[in-house]
C-alpha cells in the first residue's frame, strides 16, 4: 500500500513553498500554469487529499493566534507569551507558539505551516537571521493575502503591520544620563546583539548622549554570535579602565557584573553597571542590577489586544500603527544614587 503523502512532503519533492503548492492544487492566477501541471501531477501520482480538517479550519475562523519567537530562554521574550497568552485566553483565543531559534529558514517554515493551517492572526518577533538578510518575502505573502498580523520588539518598517515596541532610543538615553548624573566619564556599552534593531536604536541613543557632553567618553565592544562572550568582556574590561558599562542586553551585563568583580573592581564604586530587560538573570545577581524594564508582559499583552481588535472588528478600512511602550529604569545596587 502507498503510503499517505502530506502537502509538505509534495511541497519537498518538488522544491516549491508549501504555499505555492497549495495554491496550485487550486489553480490559483497567481501560479503559471506550467507549475500547477507539475503539482497536479504529482499529487494524482500520490493520490493525495486535502486534510478535511484542514479546509474546514482554513475556511472559518478558528480563534487561534500564531505567535513566533526567535526564542524562548530568553526571560524577556517568556514573559511576552505570558502576556500574550493571558490576553488571548481571556478573549477565548488560543495560541500555538513557534520558536525560531534565531533562524530565517524555521521562520519561514513556521509561517507557512501556520498560514496554511490554522490561524486566524500571527504574532511575531523577528529573527536575528531575518534582520541581517532582511529577506520577508513570507511575510509579504502574509499581507498580501489578507492575514491580520502584529509585529513586537523585533519589527521592520517595511512590512505595513501593526508594530508594539518599546523606545529604545530614549531608554538608552535615560540610562546613559543618569550614569553621567551620578559622576561617570568614561562609559562603555557592550553587547552580543548589535545586528539587530533594538540594539542599533540602543547604540544610536547612547551615542546621541555621549556627544552632547564632551567630558564624557564612550567606548563600544560589539561581541559577535560564536565568540567567548566572557572571555571577550573580561579582556575589555581589563584593558580599559571604563567607570561604567551599559550592555545592551542582559547577558552581556550580568556577565559585566561577574567579570568586574573577578577583576577586584568594587560596584558601584568603581565601576556602574545598567542592563536591558529585568530578567532573572538582573534581579538574582550580586550586587542587585540595575536595569531598563521593557515591561515584557504589557507588550505582550498589548500586541494580541491589537490583534484581536483586527480579527473581532475586522474593517477593510483598517490602518496600521506603531504603538510605543514606555520603559523604566529601575534602580538597584549596580549603579551610584545621585
Amino acid at each position: 500500500m502507498r503510503k499517505k503523502v502530506t502537502l509538505k512532503q509534495l511541497a519537498k519533492e518538488l522544491n516549491l513553498s508549501i504555499s505555492t503548492v497549495s495554491k496550485s492544487l487550486k489553480n490559483d492566477s497567481e501560479i503559471s500554469e506550467k507549475t500547477i501541471k507539475r503539482v497536479h501531477e504529482l499529487a494524482s501520482f500520490y493520490n493525495y487529499k486535502p486534510n478535511a480538517l484542514a479546509v474546514s479550519l482554513k475556511s472559518s475562523k478558528t480563534k487561534t493566534i500564531g505567535v513566533i519567537l526567535p526564542e524562548i530562554l530568553n526571560h524577556f521574550f517568556a514573559e511576552a507569551l505570558f502576556g500574550i497568552e493571558k490576553e488571548a485566553s481571556e478573549n477565548g483565543y488560543k495560541i500555538v507558539t513557534c520558536i525560531t531559534n534565531e533562524s530565517h529558514k524555521k521562520e519561514i517554515e513556521y509561517v507557512e505551516m501556520l498560514n496554511y493551517s490554522s490561524v486566524d492572526g500571527f504574532i511575531v518577533a523577528l529573527s536575528q537571521e531575518t534582520q541581517v538578510v532582511n529577506d520577508l518575502s513570507h511575510f509579504e505573502v502574509l499581507k498580501r493575502d489578507n492575514v491580520p498580523m502584529v509585529m513586537f520588539d523585533r519589527v521592520t518598517n517595511d512590512i505595513d503591520c501593526d508594530r508594539v515596541i518599546v523606545d529604545d532610543m530614549e531608554a538608552s538615553k535615560n540610562a546613559i544620563q543618569h550614569l553621567i548624573n551620578t559622576g561617570c566619564k568614561k562609559i562603555a556599552i557592550i553587547t552580543s546583539i548589535s545586528a539587530l534593531s533594538v540594539a542599533k536604536l540602543r547604540i544610536e541613543g547612547a551615542r546621541e548622549v555621549t556627544a552632547m557632553n564632551p567630558d564624557v567618553s564612550l567606548i563600544e565592544l560589539f561581541v559577535k554570535d560564536g565568540d567567548d562572550i566572557e572571555s571577550e568582556i573580561e579582556k575589555f574590561l581589563e584593558n580599559h579602565n571604563v567607570d561604567a558599562v551599559l550592555g545592551l542586553d542582559e547577558t552581556s551585563a550580568a556577565i559585566c557584573v561577574n567579570m568586574s568583580i573577578k577583576l577586584g573592581r568594587k560596584i558601584p564604586e568603581d565601576i556602574s553597571i545598567i542592563g536591558f530587560a529585568d530578567g532573572l538573570l538582573s534581579q538574582h545577581s550580586y550586587p542587585k542590577l540595575t536595569v531598563v524594564s521593557q515591561h515584557a508582559k504589557d507588550l505582550g499583552r498589548r500586541a494580541a489586544q491589537i490583534l484581536l481588535n483586527q480579527l473581532i472588528n475586522f474593517s477593510e478600512d483598517y490602518k496600521t500603527t506603531t504603538e510605543i511602550v514606555k520603559t523604566s529604569l529601575i534602580l538597584r545596587d549596580s549603579t551610584l544614587r545621585q
